[in-house]
């Protein structure tokens, strides 16, 4: 079992580093807010205050230790000093996903049972009311923004802001009491509870200690060399391990800044303001931003369009060997100069990047087209393999080891190891305490000696020591034949284009594989427009005959990659169709960080696989859909069918184990 790092002096909690870091760097900037389009900023030496008046409120409202506190809302330093006052007072922050409907906030809120929650504002509010209808457990409700809220009963309602007022008028009854459940913390004490995305069943509440998040973001921060003059943007939802992590973890013990945009509407332009020089974004935002820079592309004159693409062809060949500081000719490094003056410096100028030395992503599979484009800009664009189980890292790509097609070797203090069925385990600092309430799942996740099963099948390349991820393995299986079925790796190879937003494969047990496919509304929609291709709802455009060739090829790609993969060759996808809509987590179809249910997809569209293992051209469908306002309808279309090229394998037969 591995030894048990131990605080440095009194670091034993995130409190703690909030009161180093007010005492040694008070006058720097914590936290930055943009707000009616204009940026605010806290010291460390105001947030202490102001968290410290919070948690004073907070008790004088009556929080206990050990209640669950859960905090709902977008981005904002109100909302991660209510998550540290929280701890002041011996209680467990609980974030929850801003987006989810009042159903799935029902489940966390009794399951936790939270005594007070932190909303956002008026619509989270009343989806807390909504949710507590069978079961009312919630006894304060705190709100920060206080438009449209003054006809609701305030009986158990109060404004953040008036919380803090009571809490600065009750110092001198309360200061004691605070600054004793403050020096009750340790480093086993409960840090924070997060809960899983839930993409097989309900989600878990995974209890993560002082420890696993401080020594996590110690191991971390150094690893890339974070220190305080560094800058995030703070924009992934809170309820996610990563943002408290980076956000919280990492934020506090090194120092430095984190900008909260106004909202989902402006972060673009608020990344653009701020340049952070610590970024982290899953894959689909960096394959956004690169969908919007080429359709720019397309509709940019002759010369600029010769200029970016004789540029970017350089900076594919010679700008990943730049970055990673291997040899390069002088004439190349002349040439990348002037297009650095001329394209890439205006290109990262443009999406936010211009400042970035550490980036990061994780979550998926990112496209080696997508991860090579921004490395080529001289962005050090990193991957990153983690678990909300193991405080975000697990493994990290050091400088110089970086490629588009491993996560990387283990995270600092973490120990990884592969079983004989292929599934990755392991074990460090940031291992998860417990799962709350479900002492069954703990045992069978986390074995007596601190090994976690993480549920992905992997392997180590011999030689570089870097890991590489198959896919889920519960997903895992096996065709009609004994070829291997891996099917997200072929979902991920199909997400590298730009027109296909989200695939799901089939073909477990069965003879051949078959793939739904969503297309990308914005890439597809732009060129429809280029080509006058009018259309009026996304249904339409993705059975276009033209949608249709174009994905057709798309697959067919992807298909004479497969083949010559000689584990995976029998994944190739033989039939397709595009799917009439949008696979959407309001309808339960993928979890709110956009993971994909299959279980929910093969029994929610049966008609429609079973259609096209039959052989059939076309099939009437009609499916229950979620509109924005939450009313329930049905959304009727008939979906083509359609066949796809195939090519011979490499080696076609995988002996079944």
């Amino acid at each position: 079992m591995t030894a048990l790092a131990e605080p440095q002096g009194d670091l034993r909690s995130i409190p703690a580093l909030l009161a180093r870091n007010a005492a040694r760097m008070g006058g720097r900037p914590a936290y930055r807010e943009k707000e009616f389009g204009i940026w605010q900023s806290w010291t460390w030496a105001q947030t202490l205050e102001e968290t410290r008046a919070l948690a004073t409120g907070f008790l004088a409202l009556g929080l206990n230790r050990g209640d669950h506190v859960a905090i709902i809302g977008r981005n904002r330093p109100a909302h991660y000093c209510a998550m540290v006052a929280a701890q002041m007072c011996g209680a467990v922050p609980v974030p929850l996903y801003q987006d989810a409907a009042a159903p799935e906030m029902s489940y966390v809120l009794t399951h936790s049972g939270a005594r007070f929650v932190v909303c956002g504002d008026q619509e989270q509010v009343d989806k807390v009311i909504e949710a507590e209808e069978d079961d009312r457990t919630v006894q304060q409700i705190i709100y920060t923004d206080k438009r449209g809220m003054r006809k609701y009963d305030h009986s158990r309602m109060n404004w953040l802001s008036d919380v803090q007022a009571e809490g600065r008028a009750a110092r001198q009854r309360f200061e004691a009491e605070l600054d004793a459940r403050i020096a009750e913390l340790s480093y086993d004490s409960t840090c924070v509870m997060l809960y899983t995305s839930g993409t097989t069943g309900k989600p878990k509440g995974v209890v993560l200690s002082n420890r696993n998040i401080i020594e996590t973001a110690r191991n971390s921060s150094a690893f890339d060399g974070l220190r305080a003059g560094d800058d995030v943007l703070a924009y992934l939802p809170m309820a996610w391990v990563g943002d408290f992590i980076f956000s919280l973890g990492q934020a506090y013990w090194t120092g430095f800044c984190v900008n909260c945009p106004e909202g989902a509407h402006t972060m673009m332009t608020d990344l653009r303001e701020i340049g952070p020089t610590y970024f982290f974004a899953p894959p689909r935002v960096f394959e956004g931003q690169l969908t919007n820079v080429m359709i720019r592309m397309e509709d940019a004159g002759r010369f600029k369009k010769w200029l970016f693409d004789h540029y970017m062809r350089l900076a594919r060949r010679i700008g990943p060997a730049l970055l990673d500081g291997r040899p390069v000719g002088l004439v190349d490094r002349l040439r990348y100069g002037l297009g650095n003056l001329l394209v890439y410096g205006p290109l990262k100028n443009t999406l936010g990047y211009s400042r970035i030395r550490v980036g990061y992503t994780a979550g998926e599979a990112i496209g080696p087209e997508i991860f090579d484009f921004y490395r080529s800009l001289g962005i050090n664009l990193k991957q990153l393999y983690g678990q909300t189980e193991a405080s975000v890292f697990i493994t990290q790509q050091p400088d110089g080891q970086v490629r588009s097609d491993t996560v990387g070797v283990p995270s600092p203090g973490v120990e990884v190891r592969i079983a004989e069925n292929g599934e990755v385990y392991y074990r460090g600092p940031g291992t998860f305490v417990e799962y709350f309430k479900n002492a069954d799942s703990t045992r069978s996740t986390k074995d007596d000696q601190g090994w976690v099963a993480t549920g992905d099948a992997g392997f180590f390349e011999p030689g570089s020591g870097h890991l590489r991820i198959i896919d889920r393995a519960k997903d895992v299986g096996r065709m009609a034949d004994g070829s291997l079925f891996a099917p997200k790796y072929v979902e991920n190879k199909l997400k590298f284009f730009p027109n296909i937003l989200e695939a799901v494969v089939f073909g477990n047990g069965r003879d051949r594989c078959t793939a739904f496919i969503n297309i990308d509304l914005t890439a597809v929609g732009n060129w429809a427009e280029r080509n006058n291709i009018a259309y009026a709802s996304y249904q339409e455009l993705a059975g276009h005959p033209q949608v249709y060739a174009a994905i057709r090829k798309h697959v067919e790609e992807v298909n004479a990659g497969v083949a010559t993969d000689p584990m995976l060759s029998g994944c190739q996808i033989h039939r397709f169709l595009v799917l009439h809509k949008e696979l959407d987590a309001d309808d339960g179809e993928m979890t709110r960080t956009r993971k994909v249910k299959r279980g929910v997809i093969a029994e929610k569209f049966v008609d429609l696989i079973e259609a096209m293992y039959a052989g059939r051209d076309s099939i009437h469908t009609q499916t229950e859909v979620t509109y924005e306002d939450g009313r329930k309808g049905l959304l009727k279309a008939t979906v083509r069918i359609e066949d796809a090229r195939t090519f011979p394998a490499v080696h076609h037969k995988v002996a079944a184990e």
